[in-house]
């Protein structure tokens, strides 16, 4: 039932008093003619009390400049109404479809979202979600590299969720990246490839490992041999570093990890005299922005990033809000980008 308790006053706010140094919620109660609580009802659970008041409060509020401290708000509900985000490396254009999912969800529930990076380190990683969860509701883990055992361990304390990684009795958000594989194989094969090489991601990495796997398992089947290179780093240059292996392997084609691999290694491997797709095709993964910027544009397989960190939001706010949220995995299709990289193998 809307609330009731506003005291006659004009429909709309007098002029505001002289700005103090520090705003509080009585102040806002006084201009606009109400009782305290009723500006918390108003401004902390909007529709608790009845339209023309709760407007009125509002424009009290914001002639004030009054802003809800989350944190004063948490002591009596146990929210903050925030929600963070981790990734591994801000830099890597992976992560930036990922954050705009996330950030997407979160606004539609009215939950403001932060960030932080871990800068490859499952440490460093562990340590700053274990400082994050002091001041947000729940959290989103976007390919993370710290343990099983570490990650449900964080899930005891508050809702959590992880995208690109399955953990047992996590909410886990995984693309099906065997449909994109099995397509990037076929379509190797039928340009008459049969010796691919594979330059893995970190290998801190589930889903590198993920990938890895998978590849060998379609290579097996479609009578492809597959040379596994060194890990490297998921960088441009950790791409660079691996042209040396690649060039030895005798591979006609090669399958990178991700994109900014398969970008450095294609810049290497030009700049040493060899040709793309002539000499070698390269196949990338996740189709970042800029991956059809190269020359030629780059091969991969697409990811569905932005769903990936959509959907791991909304669940964990499912469970943060006591609503329904599912336990197991989420089925995102992956599917070949074809583009410039690849062509007929060199005979």
């Amino acid at each position: 039932m809307a609330d009731d308790s506003a005291v006659d006053t004009p429909s709309e706010p007098d002029a505001a008093p002289q700005q103090q140094e520090s705003v509080t919620i009585y102040d806002v109660a006084k201009l606009a003619g109400v009782n305290p609580s009723t500006v918390s009802r108003a401004l902390n659970r909007p529709g608790r009390v009845n339209a023309v008041t709760e407007r009125r409060i509002r424009a009290a509020a914001e002639s004030l400049n009054y802003h809800v401290n989350p944190m004063a708000r948490a002591l009596p509900t146990g929210r903050t109404s925030i929600v963070g985000l981790v990734v591994s490396d801000i830099t890597n254009p992976v992560f930036f479809d990922v954050i705009r999912g996330a950030e997407a969800a979160a606004t539609r529930a009215g939950y403001t979202l932060v960030l932080t990076e871990s800068e490859e380190s499952d440490e460093r990683e562990y340590e700053r979600a274990q400082r994050m969860l002091r001041m947000v509701d729940g959290l989103v883990l976007a390919t993370p590299r710290m343990s099983d055992d570490q990650i449900t361990a964080l899930g005891r304390q508050k809702p959590v969720a992880v995208v690109n990684r399955l953990v047992d009795d996590v909410l886990s958000v995984v693309p099906d990246v065997q449909h994109g594989i099995a397509e990037a194989v076929r379509h190797l094969r039928a340009l008459g490839h049969s010796r691919i090489a594979y330059v893995p991601g970190p290998p801190l990495s589930w889903m590198a490992r993920r990938r890895g796997e998978l590849l060998a398992q379609r290579c097996e089947w479609a009578h492809i041999e597959l040379v596994a290179l060194d890990p490297v780093a998921p960088t441009v240059l950790g791409g660079r570093t691996a042209a040396v292996a690649v060039r030895d392997s005798g591979a006609t084609a090669v399958f990178a990890y991700n994109d900014l691999i398969a970008i450095g290694l294609m810049q290497e491997l030009v700049e040493t005299g060899i040709r793309i797709p002539a000499d070698i095709s390269v196949v990338g993964f996740d189709d970042i922005f800029g991956a059809d910027f190269t020359s030629p544009s780059l091969t991969t397989v697409k990811s569905p990033l932005r769903e990936g960190g959509d959907h791991a939001m909304s669940a964990l706010l499912g469970r943060v809000t006591g609503g329904d949220a599912p336990s197991g995995g989420f089925d995102l299709a992956t599917t070949l980008v074809v583009r410039g990289s690849t062509g007929t193998a060199k005979a």
